[in-house]
């Protein structure tokens, strides 16, 4: 049996209103056409649903019977249709995303515009590696990740180039007879390097750029967090790279001193990573598109 939706939501609100014209306001549509649509729909099913007298209307036991049944039916189709057009109207939904330290510090200030424009939207932030942000993509966990480069991309993960950043060259106070000067790669071997983790994209990073110069890369002091290298330069554990980002602060304080490679560093890069076989929801995709904007 194959009967039209239509005919089970309007048996609904003439069951609901016991009143034809009411139903019919309701619908926006008019009188006769309820009530041919209701004998329609008894035709349909082979029996009488409603029995009009002078009192109105009342339903019949099979009425009452298909009534209990499809009232839960139209009503959660109704909410589900609400909760969709709020939605889409972005007032209401929630946003995952994942980042590492440097990404999410970058596109913070996006990410409070976002929140002023769309109070409503929920987002859930989680500050992971790019390694561990990238396969939270790949196994749906998440709507996407903001990532840095290096990025090893794979389908289902697909990547959209957001911005370029760079990392200094940083030193504490005890190191202060550096600062402003140009020291090679070789040279820095002299002193105690801070650096993040092997498990990092980062350590692969600078590792490759040791590398390339004939150096291995050894850091003396190993920081768990990329908040943690400008506290460990500041107080001389080390000379490290960080994101200018994080730098800008400490440089201007005077709490940290720059010091120039004479090897070129390669810039870096941010990118937004999403699974390409789950569709985002509306909220996930005006994030998105906001993000490449301010790009």
């Amino acid at each position: 049996m194959d009967i039209n939706y239509e005919y089970y939501k309007i048996f609904y609100y003439v069951a609901r209103y016991k009143n034809l014209t009411r139903a019919a306001k309701v619908l926006h549509n008019n009188q006769p056409n309820v009530s041919r649509t209701i004998k329609l729909l008894e035709h349909e099913l082979g029996c009488e649903l409603i029995i009009r007298s002078n009192r109105g209307i009342s339903l019949t036991a099979e009425g009452t019977q298909l009534y209990s049944h499809i009232k839960f039916a139209v009503e959660q189709i109704q909410t589900a249709e609400n909760e969709l057009m709020r939605s889409v109207e972005l007032d209401q939904g929630s946003i995952s995303i994942s980042g590492s330290e440097t990404a999410l510090q970058t596109f913070f200030p996006v990410l409070n515009h976002f929140r002023r424009n769309y109070p409503s939207i929920r987002i859930q932030i989680l500050n992971n590696s790019t390694l561990r942000s990238i396969d939270a993509v790949k196994n749906g966990l998440i709507d996407f990740a903001l990532a840095s480069s290096p990025v090893d991309i794979e389908k289902p993960a697909i990547a959209y180039r957001l911005r370029e950043f760079r990392d200094i060259l940083a030193c504490g106070y005890a190191y202060e007879f550096l600062k402003e000067k140009e020291i090679s790669l070789k040279e820095l071997k002299k002193y105690p390097f801070v650096c993040l983790g092997k498990q990092t994209t980062t350590y692969s990073f600078y590792e490759k750029v040791f590398y390339d110069n004939n150096i291995i890369l050894e850091p003396d002091t190993v920081a768990s967090t990329t908040a943690q290298l400008v506290p460990m330069i500041k107080f001389n554990l080390g000379i490290g790279f960080v994101p200018e980002i994080f730098a800008e602060d400490a440089l201007e304080k005077g709490d940290i001193f720059q010091i120039y490679p004479k090897e070129p560093i390669p810039k870096r890069q941010i990118y937004l990573v999403e699974n390409e076989n789950r569709p985002l929801s509306f909220a996930a995709k005006e994030l998105k598109k906001l993000l490449i904007m301010c790009s």
